[in-house]
């Protein structure tokens, strides 16, 4: 087996690595796996293993006017039987998407 005598140093969020970091210790593989297997992906791909992609959302300009006012009308129905969230809620779930 090679030494491995080659660091990589990466800036990342500190939540970010603090959570994915989590993630790793519960399944049990260490960061350096990770990272070595990560590059000998890159190698044997050619490229990066994964899509780089932005997710397509809807925006108002990609939905006729009956599907943007079918989505209006339920997020207003949701609204009025307490479905709903608050402002606060809202933004720490997607927080806690990221």
């Amino acid at each position: 087996m090679a030494t491995k005598s080659a660091n990589v140093t990466a800036r990342v969020q500190p939540e970010i690595k603090r959570q994915a970091e989590a993630v790793l210790d519960r399944i049990g593989l260490p960061v350096s796996v990770l990272i070595d297997t990560l590059y000998r992906q890159i190698i044997m791909t050619g490229g990066v293993p994964y899509p780089l992609t932005v997710p397509k959302l809807p925006t108002r300009d990609s939905l006729t006017d009956e599907q943007f006012n079918t989505m209006m009308e339920k997020g207003c129905q949701q609204a009025k039987s307490g479905e709903g969230l608050s402002v606060d809620e809202a933004f720490a779930k997607i927080r806690e998407d990221i």
